[in-house]
């Protein structure tokens, strides 16, 4: 696949069974992840790989931080809270490690990693496995990150759900680019 194909027409695959990536299509997944732009040399990332019984105790631990967040927890929330590392055969959890660097700002360092992680995409996409970049809120829960080995300076970024399509992924829809580009100074 070349290189623009993937970059003008990956799209997110929510529908995913097993197989999860070979050992093969993951060396790949994680090369293309490490090539993102990363001013100082930072590598300000890592990622760990939830799959097969690890996704169920993935699960328990997305309910208990659902019923950390205080109010009252629906049966229902918890049960989705519960399913959501089932979706794919395979979740890599995209880790920032943000430190203090004299040039580099935190806010770049998050940048390279959400980089990091669209970098998995794209690969995935070439290589004809489906992919989906979620989050949400107990994404982003201190319980979750503790539950995740995380250290001080880390967070999670993105859960990158991977796998087999279920379906044909759909046809990118195309976008009207000069919506989004503009010269400046702005001509009069």
């Amino acid at each position: 696949m070349q290189a623009l194909d993937a970059l003008l027409n990956r799209v997110s695959v929510p529908r995913l069974l097993d197989p999860a990536p070979t050992a093969a299509q993951r060396e790949v997944l994680f090369g293309a992840a490490l090539r993102a732009p990363d001013h100082g040399q930072l590598r300000p990332w890592r990622f760990l790989t939830v799959e097969g019984a690890a996704r169920e105790q993935m699960g328990e631990l997305l309910v208990e931080a659902a019923q950390l967040q205080g109010g009252e927890v629906t049966q229902a929330a918890l049960d989705k809270a519960r399913a959501m590392p089932m979706r794919a055969p395979l979740v890599v959890v995209v880790i920032a490690r943000l430190q203090d660097h004299f040039k580099v700002p935190k806010s770049e360092q998050l940048l390279a990693a959400g980089c990091a992680a669209h970098g998995i995409l794209l690969a995935a996409y070439a290589q004809g496995i489906g992919a989906v970049w979620r989050t949400g809120e107990l994404s982003y829960s201190p319980h979750v990150a503790k539950g995740l080995g995380l250290a001080e300076g880390e967070e999670v970024i993105a859960f990158l759900y991977l796998g087999t399509p279920q379906n044909e992924p759909r046809t990118a829809p195309k976008v009207d680019i000069a919506e989004f580009v503009s010269a400046w100074p702005a001509k009069v």
